[in-house]
């Protein structure tokens, strides 16, 4: 008989752990939706196979739909559409299908870039500078150091 204290895991976890990762749950609200703490909740995953496997189904398929919705939005997308009239001395409603459209989105295009290719669509880009001090003369030293503190001053640190 295994000694310590019996796990308070049972097998219909792994479904209510897919459905919360469904949900956008995190770890921190997925243990204490469980009432254990994060670390039990690591160790389910390890011990019990299933309640990783459907964690991770879960979480998959949320990331997809979000993923897909972001990119129509990016896009731009159409749909079909009711109005509803009740002009007035009618005794039933009007029905006016339409087609709506939602044009593209920049914010999301460009969330969208700088995730899929970030090299490419980074907000921020990074130069190295290479300089060999030992090269320099003092008065060149002096000039690179007061760039670099100029720099820095610009930036904030």
């Amino acid at each position: 008989m295994p000694a310590g204290r019996p796990s308070l895991y049972r097998k219909e976890y792994a479904e209510q752990a897919r459905k919360l990762c469904l949900l956008g749950a995190t770890d921190v609200e997925m243990a204490d939706f469980f009432g254990v703490s994060e670390p039990t909740l690591i160790a389910w995953r390890k011990a019990h196979p299933e309640f990783l496997k459907s964690s991770i189904a879960g979480k998959l398929q949320a990331d997809a739909e979000v993923a897909d919705k972001l990119y129509h939005r990016a896009r731009g997308y159409s749909h079909d559409a009711v109005k509803i009239f009740m002009p007035a001395g009618a005794s039933e409603p009007v029905y006016a299908p339409y087609t709506e459209h939602y044009p593209p989105d920049t914010q999301a295009a460009s969330l969208w870039l700088r995730n899929r290719q970030p090299r490419k669509w980074r907000d921020k880009t990074e130069t190295e500078h290479t300089v060999t001090f030992a090269e320099l003369s003092d008065d060149e030293l002096e000039a690179e150091r007061r760039k670099l503190q100029s720099k820095r001053e610009a930036a904030g640190d």
